[in-house]
């Protein structure tokens, strides 16, 4: 072997340009620790900010009370409800099977209220006739606004037979 002289760790000290190990890990340490920080920065103020859902209005109008007589129904496909005359007043109905969720549809020729597609069937009130729907249509709240015109809220589930008297 050659005889070479070896370095000792006096020899290799390091110069002032150039980081330890130490220090280098020290910056990753406090680099990882402020973005950790600012994340939880951002994520709170997102939590801060409200998170409102904007649905669209669940009332609608329905017209004049007096366009409603007996026998006459009304379907309004935005809103899926029927709007229906009766002998005490007017009611209205959700067009939405019980069954599955379908929309319904008004058989004139036959008088009832079918789903299109798994066959239950309601009279004009609501109830089923036939088919698979475990409970009638629900009733849904009817009243007037200033005018004096019908006003539909499809949200409000009214108990069965409740008429709005005009």
């Amino acid at each position: 072997m050659p005889d070479t002289p070896r370095e000792s760790a006096e020899d290799r000290s390091d110069g002032p340009d150039r980081p330890e190990r130490r220090d280098f890990l020290t910056r990753i340490g406090v680099g990882a620790c402020a973005v950790a920080a600012v994340g939880s920065g951002v994520v709170t103020l997102d939590f801060m900010k409200p998170k409102v859902l904007f649905e669209p209005p669940t009332t609608f109008r329905a017209g004049d009370p007096g366009d409603y007589t007996e026998g006459t129904i009304r379907f309004n496909k935005e809103k899926k409800a029927y709007v229906c005359g009766g002998p005490g007043g007017v009611y209205a109905l959700s067009a939405v099977c019980t069954h599955l969720g379908c929309i319904t549809r008004y058989l004139s020729d036959q008088n009832v209220i079918a789903c299109p597609c798994h066959g239950s069937r309601f009279d004009l009130e609501g109830n089923v006739v036939e088919g698979p729907a475990p409970r009638p249509l629900p009733w849904l709240q009817v009243g007037t606004d200033a005018n004096g015109l019908l006003v539909v809220d499809t949200s409000v589930v009214v108990p069965h037979g409740k008429v709005f008297k005009a």
